[in-house]
């Protein structure tokens, strides 16, 4: 897993199929380095084509994600899933992928965060942090929430809900690994050039709480993942 992450969570309620891996190819181009796929309405057999579809639109320049379905992430050969907080338990989905997947787990307490990492996922995507038309009328948790989960739990940490360049810098300073979004790159009028400014800004900000921590405690920045 690339840290900083800049996660693409590919949503079919936001892109139609068709042109779902056009998107996602320019997005990777632009800077993105993880892709999950979630399209929960589709079949089975849809959804392996779509996701060897986006497979061949990243061309190798990032990692891919399927949203639950272990049985299309073993048959497409993705890196592993993202589960939500009431998905599958990990420890299942880890008997039945092969060994080294990624399994994410999405969260929105501390103490569904802390129960996630003792159940082994790899990483957490934790929100919201800001207002999002993903979850429109929800009161965003805010990166105090990250600062809450970051304090109890040694693993990758991806902020999710209303990221933009503007605010990349806070989720970061909380504790962040990276970012995922989905409308910001998904809906633009150019995704490449979306993705580009979000990965721009995630990487100045990772670089500077390097910086920062590197002059003051070792132990306060880069845990070694």
């Amino acid at each position: 897993m690339q840290l900083p992450c800049l996660y693409l969570v590919a949503d079919c309620s936001v892109v139609d199929p068709s042109d779902l891996p056009a998107r996602v190819g320019q997005g990777v181009e632009g800077g993105v380095n993880l892709v999950q796929l979630r399209a929960k309405e589709l079949p089975g057999g849809q959804l392996l084509s779509l996701a060897t579809e986006l497979m061949t639109a990243m061309k190798g320049g990032a990692t891919l994600l399927v949203n639950e379905r272990i049985d299309v992430a073993a048959a497409v050969g993705a890196a592993g899933v993202q589960l939500g907080e009431s998905a599958l338990p990990v420890a299942a989905a880890r008997d039945i992928l092969p060994h080294g997947s990624l399994i994410g787990r999405s969260v929105h307490s501390g103490d569904g965060a802390v129960q996630a990492a003792e159940d082994g996922a790899d990483f957490l995507v934790v929100g919201t942090m800001f207002a999002t038309g993903s979850h429109p009328g929800a009161a965003p948790a805010g990166p105090g929430l990250m600062r809450n989960v970051a304090a109890c739990c040694n693993i990758p940490l991806i902020g999710i809900g209303g990221i933009t360049p503007d605010n990349v810098a806070e989720v970061m300073e909380a504790g962040a690994s990276g970012v995922a979004v989905i409308r910001s790159i998904l809906a633009a009028d150019d995704p490449r050039q979306a993705a580009s400014e979000l990965s721009c800004a995630l990487n100045e900000s990772w670089t500077g709480r390097s910086l920062k921590a590197d002059s003051s405690s070792p132990s306060a920045m880069g845990r070694p993942y």
